[in-house]
């Protein structure tokens, strides 16, 4: 299935076309980026108040508690910039690369869209039922504000958090928002595509998906690279899920981009009452992550399953912070991250689970796994409760383990070859969470891209 252009508004066309960032975070940029959207009062007056906050603002430190394992001290912003619409250069052939991994998404999902260097780039497949919205999220601040006004960075992600939110609350551009009204039940997954090609060295795109009660949706988000080089580049996003009263929906958000790109992302779903999400996160590129992910379960007999496949090589430096959030009674949540680590990698992942005193009847459970592979790879778990309720079911744990060389062993005298035996362990250390996973062509995924990790 062959991709088609988007009708865009006139001042986008330029985005399409050419692509280029302003150089640096700074006042006079923001100006600049603002000024170019022709946006709407309340959203312009939004992203200045966030501005405003992220200039005063210091970026994170290891004093602070929460980055303390996670240096970034590295990382120059003024090598970045904001997007710029009325300034920029040829569109880079990088783009090109980008098609392969397009084609096969729309081969797999049929209907989707790409988000080339924080631009709308592509859109397929045909109409959707009646009522649902499925566009890039500029787009959709021009033909769907009352929803956006209702939803963005307000009520799930607040951007205030540190100063990585605050820029993206202020700079946010591109994205995909996906509205399901009440009742409707969309039977084939969509697809997302985030890319960033040489032309552009960041993207500060918003996932922002809405759910009314009843509704039934799935949603596969990746992210990639495309012919960059060397050249440093900064994803600076977030993800807002709003699952309604009974609504179902499966989310799949996969991080593969290149080795010189740093990524910072701030994740939060609602979900309501007898609402239920299954979130599988993929966890393979850049440089450096950190991901902070949160499930707040709002509604009584709410439900909400984590699964997360990670995989690091090199000196990639990859944190997860996690958090189940349960709010009301009756609710259910179920948490599993596993992590293979190679050469000089590390992984940290911190989970916590809360349970306010109105969330009786609670059952939560959360894991992380951790597979080291070499002597100079590093795991760190620290898995929390926090229960504020009498009459719940919370379990937490960790584990970290190298591959048993008596099973290398075993396998060689049976002919297997070194390569081959650690393969076959790293694909039984995963095989329990593929599982869990209901999207065949996303276990599939997954698998190939830690076998490509394990073989490099």
């Amino acid at each position: 299935m062959g991709f088609t252009d988007i009708p865009l508004p006139t001042h986008l066309i330029a985005g399409l076309e050419m692509t280029a960032t302003t150089t640096g975070f700074t006042t006079a940029s923001f100006d600049q980026f603002v000024s170019e959207r022709s946006e709407p009062a309340w959203l312009s007056e939004r992203r200045r108040a966030a501005y405003a906050a992220f200039d005063s603002t210091p970026l994170p430190s290891l004093r602070d508690e929460e980055w303390r394992r996670t240096d970034i001290r590295a990382l120059k912003l003024k090598l970045f910039g904001l997007p710029s619409i009325g300034d920029r250069g040829p569109v880079a052939t990088g783009l090109e690369g980008l098609e392969p991994l397009l084609d096969s998404l729309a081969e797999r999902y049929g209907h989707g869209l790409a988000t080339i260097d924080s631009t709308p780039a592509r859109h397929v497949g045909g109409d959707l039922p009646h009522g649902v919205v499925f566009m890039d999220l500029n787009q959709a601040v021009r033909d769907h504000p009352e929803l956006i006004q209702r939803y963005l960075l307000c009520r799930a992600v607040t951007g205030d958090a540190d100063a990585f939110d605050m820029l993206h609350a202020a700079a946010w551009s591109g994205g995909a928002f996906l509205y399901v009204p009440k009742g409707v039940r969309l039977e084939e997954p969509l697809f997302h595509l985030i890319g960033m090609t040489a032309a552009s060295s960041s993207d500060l795109s918003h996932t922002l998906v809405v759910l009314e009660d009843g509704a039934e949706a799935t949603l596969v988000q990746e992210t990639a690279s495309a012919d960059r080089g060397e050249q440093p580049a900064l994803h600076c996003g977030a993800v807002e899920l709003f699952v309604g009263q009974g609504a179902k929906l499966r989310f799949v958000n996969i991080q593969n981009w290149d080795a010189q790109t740093w990524h910072f992302s701030r994740e939060r779903a609602l979900v309501a009452k007898d609402g239920a999400l299954q979130w599988t996160v993929g966890g393979l590129g850049a440089r450096l992550g950190k991901v902070n992910q949160e499930v707040a379960l709002t509604g009584s007999g709410s439900r909400a399953q984590v699964n997360g496949v990670v995989f690091t090589t090199g000196r990639q430096h990859l944190a997860y912070f996690t958090r189940q959030d349960h709010q009301a009674d009756h609710t259910t949540s179920d948490l599993l991250y596993k992590a293979g680590l190679k050469d000089h990698s590390r992984l940290v992942w911190k989970g916590m689970i809360r349970v306010e005193k109105d969330a009786q009847k609670t059952d939560a459970y959360q894991k992380n796994d951790n597979l080291i592979l070499s002597d100079q790879a590093r795991g760190d778990s620290i898995p929390g409760l926090e229960i504020e309720a009498n009459d719940v079911r919370c379990t937490h744990g960790a584990t970290a383990g190298r591959v048993d060389e008596e099973m290398i062993f075993y396998a060689q005298s049976r002919g297997i070859d070194r390569a081959t035996a650690i393969q076959l362990i790293v694909e039984g250390f995963f095989a329990n969470v593929y599982d869990r996973i209901t999207i065949e062509s996303v276990r599939e995924t997954l698998r190939q891209a830690v076998e490509a990790k394990l073989r490099a």
